[in-house]
């Protein structure tokens, strides 16, 4: 695997492997931490002359292994046997939430912040206005607004999407 190729992987899975990480440790520093050794690590192992044969699949079973290592530094924390293998649905679903992320990033500031002061702080239109020093009126249209963008950016061709929040 050339530099090139390896960071092409690198774009395109660290995201959903951040997502998945999240899962399993529960703490996004945690996750994101594990995610770039993850990616060190097996950088170095390509440098050993080491041959990947399914890139995809090894790299969720490092990030994996990684994450139960963690775990096992902890105290009360659940055992490796309670993680789930990982399967398609477990890689499509990191795949789905990290393209939620991007979509939501891709929102204009004033938007994203208005979205994830309602969807991820679970604040009223009431309780944005107020903090943010708006109309309730500006607050739904910025939803609106978001929505739209999100539907249109999350949609693949004309198929309806459904917009699941974390």
């Amino acid at each position: 695997m050339t530099v090139k190729e390896f960071e092409l992987q690198f774009r395109k899975l660290y995201l959903p492997l951040g997502m998945y990480a999240l899962r399993i440790v529960d703490d996004a520093d945690d996750a994101e931490d594990i995610v770039e050794d993850t990616f060190l690590k097996t950088w170095q192992t390509i440098e050993e002359g080491k041959e990947i044969d399914n890139f995809r699949a090894f790299i969720y079973r490092t990030v994996r292994n990684e994450c139960i290592s963690f775990l096992r530094g902890k105290k009360d924390t659940i055992g490796p046997e309670h993680i789930p293998e990982i399967d398609e649905e477990t890689v499509d679903t990191s795949e789905r939430d990290a393209k939620i992320w991007r979509a939501i990033d891709d929102l204009p500031e004033k938007c994203r912040d208005i979205f994830l002061m309602s969807k991820r702080d679970g604040l009223s239109n009431e309780e944005i206005a107020t903090e943010l020093n708006i109309s309730i009126k500006t607050v739904k249209n910025q939803m609106t607004k978001a929505f739209s963008r999100l539907r249109e950016a999350l949609s693949d061709g004309y198929k309806p999407f459904f917009l699941p929040f974390l």
